[in-house]
This record gives structure tokens, sequence and C-alpha cells, in this order.
């Protein structure tokens, strides 16, 4: 479903060097997550992925189901099927949370040529996957994360994700400041969506949020380059013994 090929990126604004070589492909179906040490390169992925502005990309190639998604823009990836969950979802005061799921969830629809769901079917559904999340018709008449605690903006975030059913999903981090009964929902969100024409690719420090959504492969991340893959328990190994080891062990 993704491929990923050589992708070397730099910061536009100061030429620095980010991604040096990524290779990964993430097949339908599947669920894998990337681990490494702070500036490693894992964010910077998910931002190139969803054709965030401030990157260049200098080599190598990107596609979905065969599609260059780097020729994009980053709402034309969102209608092939890419979805990013943020780090740090933004607030966007006056724009009420139905309101930007339905459009959002419109235009899409027309982007691909299918039918804009009516007002009364958009009600239905949006009321029947927030109780999953336990979001309340209150949070959903509010202006888009506006004044919501960091759970909650997490998980208005799968919600959107379980509206546009996006073939797919990118979590950037999206354990980042959540208690354990906050990753849960979340986790319990991301679970409902896995399918066999579904990939995801989730990007996270700890281990923790691997427990709770199971990994098929496991990718650690160093300095721009994926250096080492395997299954879940090699995020165990990461969670026990930190990063350093491994790092001794690459350097040998």
């Amino acid at each position: 479903m993704l491929k990923i090929k050589n992708l070397k990126v730099e910061l536009t604004a100061k030429g620095k060097s980010i991604l040096k070589g990524v290779d990964l492909s993430v097949e339908a179906g599947s669920v894998h997550a990337i681990m490494g040490p702070n500036g490693s390169g894992k964010s910077t992925l998910s931002y190139v992925l969803s054709g965030r502005e401030g990157y260049t990309v200098t080599d190598g190639s990107v596609t979905l189901d065969g599609t260059d998604l780097l020729d994009l823009e980053p709402e034309e990836r969102a209608a092939l099927g890419l979805f990013l969950a943020f780090q740090y979802p933004t607030e966007i005061p006056g724009v009420g949370n139905m309101t930007f799921l339905r459009t959002a969830l419109n235009a899409q629809r027309k982007a691909r040529g299918e039918p804009e769901m009516s007002s009364g079917e958009f009600l239905k559904e949006v009321r029947e996957k927030s109780r999953t999340l336990q979001i309340d018709s209150e949070m959903l008449k509010r202006s888009v994360n506006v004044g919501f605690s960091g759970g909650e903006k997490k998980r208005n975030e799968i919600l959107q994700m379980i509206m546009l059913e996006p073939k797919l999903c990118v979590l950037d981090e999206t354990d980042s400041g959540l208690d354990v009964d906050a990753m849960k929902l979340v986790a319990k969100g991301v679970n409902e969506l896995r399918h066999s024409g579904r990939g995801f690719l989730v990007i996270t420090h700890y281990q923790r949020l691997l427990d709770h959504i199971q990994p098929d492969v496991v990718h650690i991340m160093v300095n721009g380059r994926i250096v080492k893959s395997g299954t879940a328990e090699l995020a165990l190994e990461v969670e026990k013994n930190g990063y350093a080891d491994m790092m001794v062990e690459l350097a040998e």
C-alpha cells in the first residue's frame, strides 16, 4: 500500500538533512510502528507524507497504492486516503466540530466521485461513532479542539479518522500527554478501524501504546534512517534497554 524508497529530506529554510535514505513498505491490513530517540526524524516522516510545507525532498519516492504522493497537494493526498493524526492537534476557533467533520467528509467523497452524505445520515453516523470514544453531544457542538483537554483532542482526531475511513492512517505520537484511560480509548478507536484494506503507521516514543495497538512490525529509526525492524518483541527490547545498546551495536 505505502512504499517509501531511499527518501531523503531536508529542512527547506536551513538546508539541514533530516531523513537520510528511508526505506519502508506498509502492506494493506498491517500495523507498522516506528520508534526512535528524539530528533531521529519520525515526525518529519509523517509531515512529508502529509505534504506539510517547510520540507524539501532531495531524493527518493513515496507511493500510495501506486500513486506518487510527492506530486500531490495535501488535500489530494487526503482524498486518496491518507490521514495524519497530529502530536499536537490544532485548535480552530469559530468552526464547529460537526461542521468541520461533515465538510471534510463530503469534500473527500466529492473528490472521489461519490455522493455527499445528507445531514440526517451524517448525524446518525457521527453520534454512533462518537459513543465509542465517549465523546458527548456537547463536545461535538464546540469549536474544533478549542478548550479541549489533551485527551479530548486526541479522541476528537480519532473520531475524524473513523468518520473519514482512510486507507492509510499515520499516527504521530498520538499517545503524547495521554493518561492510561485516555490512551485505552484512543487505542480502542484505532483497533476498531483495523481492516484488511487499511494500513497503519504508528509513530511513538514508548512501548506502552503498543500494549493496546498490537503492531505487526516494529521499526527503529535513528539519525534519519530505519536501522532495525522486527516483531512486537523489538518494542519490548527498547522499553527494557533503551536505544543506547542498540546504537552501540549499530556502530560496531
